[in-house]
């Protein structure tokens, strides 16, 4: 399957210009802009850095550092000097911003000056503050490519899909990607003990519990434990802690949006709030024993899938001499082939001194992962898609 794929941010980009002398509504875009962690250019008119010599309309060119017409990644116009920007060459990402205050939503004059201005919508404060900051902190962030979601599940119990959670993620980060791990499962055993870091100061799920609307990419990212050159969201140690869907919606949401790679462990039962993490995944991986009964528990995991998950492939773990083939597995299962997880021995013994699945470079583990990330994000990248077939 395929993902969404827009152009990376361009150097500079991030700082909205505003375009007002009406010092209430300045003010209450500047708050927005400081809310989302954006420093605007401020103007009473278009920048004269934007006018090309000899042109009566505003050029593309901006001053230094960016704040011109052209070059801003966004332009919010007050409705008190939407006049002076007539002219103005056409250009996406132009709203024209008044006060709901005694304003007449039959005004035709306003609405023909924000057609003859470019501006793509007509927003009024503060009862469009909530998606206007959204707006800005997009912003912000980069409209970039977003993250590749792979999601990891146990087709038994047992199965390994946590080992192969943090070694895909610790693999990940080892080539350099943006990675961040997700720990899925609130009644497992906690990545961060997986990880040796149960003790690293940072926020765990139940910190994100209250999460409705947007969380800011880089406020996540930086507020998470950071072990093995990776951030992970996990489990802490306390009383269970309800997370509904919105706040996972939104966690999940800002850890795609810098791009890099996100990893989730999910757990088993497939209820709502798995269910929304499913959906916001590109590729979900189902580890499989290759014996009939771990193959017969998997069926009924596919089965709760189908439907709330768009990819699901098979990781087959290794086999002993007269056990199933790996093709079987998955003819049974009747799901792709993603590989064959091999057995790497020792691993008790690594996670006893604090070493996370994977860590060994030369280990058969270590070498799955890395070839799975080189044929997924390889073939992604070089034809500008998601997951390759």
């Amino acid at each position: 399957m395929s993902r969404e794929v827009s152009e990376w941010p361009v150097p500079g980009a991030g700082r909205p210009l505003i375009i007002t002398e009406d010092p209430v509504l300045l003010d209450d875009l500047l708050r927005l802009c400081a809310a989302a962690g954006a420093e605007p250019h401020v103007h009473h008119a278009v920048p004269e850095q934007s006018v090309a010599p000899g042109s009566s309309g505003a050029g593309g060119a901006g001053p230094p550092g960016g704040g011109g017409w052209g070059d801003a990644p966004l332009v919010l116009v007050g409705q008190d000097v939407s006049g002076r920007v007539l002219g103005a060459p056409r250009r996406s990402g132009v709203f024209l911003v008044g006060r709901s205050e005694g304003r007449n939503p039959d005004d035709a004059a306003l609405w023909q000056r924000a057609v003859e201005i470019g501006a793509e919508q007509v927003i009024w404060l503060p009862d469009a503050e909530n998606w206007l900051a959204d707006r800005i902190a997009d912003v912000v962030e980069g409209a970039g490519r977003p993250a590749l979601a792979v999601g990891v599940i146990g087709g038994s119990g047992g199965a390994g899909a946590s080992t192969l959670a943090c070694a895909l993620a610790i693999s990940a980060a080892r080539s350099g990607e943006r990675t961040m791990l997700i720990d899925g499962d609130p009644f497992g055993g906690g990545l961060d003990v997986l990880l040796g870091g149960e003790g690293a100061e940072g926020l765990r799920w139940p910190d994100f519990a209250a999460s409705r609307g947007r969380v800011g990419a880089g406020a996540l990212e930086e507020s998470l434990p950071e072990l093995h050159a990776l951030r992970l969201l996990s489990w802490d140690r306390g009383k269970r802690v309800l997370v509904p869907p919105a706040a996972v919606r939104s966690v999940l949401a800002a850890a795609r949006r810098r791009g890099g790679v996100v990893v989730v462990d999910l757990p088993r039962r497939v209820d709502e709030v798995a269910a929304e993490a499913l959906g916001q995944l590109d590729l979900v991986l189902m580890v499989v024993p290759v014996e009939l009964r771990s193959v017969a528990a998997a069926s009924r995991v596919a089965d709760a899938l189908d439907g709330v998950a768009r990819d699901v492939r098979v990781v087959v773990r290794a086999r002993l001499a007269g056990e199933l083939d790996p093709d079987e597995v998955a003819g049974l299962l009747r799901l792709p082939l993603a590989g064959e997880m091999p057995v790497e021995l020792g691993v008790s013994e690594w996670l006893a001194r604090g070493e996370p699945p994977g860590t060994f470079v030369w280990g058969p583990l270590a070498r799955f992962c890395d070839g799975f990330w080189r044929r997924v994000l390889g073939a992604g990248q070089a034809a500008g898609q998601g997951v390759p077939g």
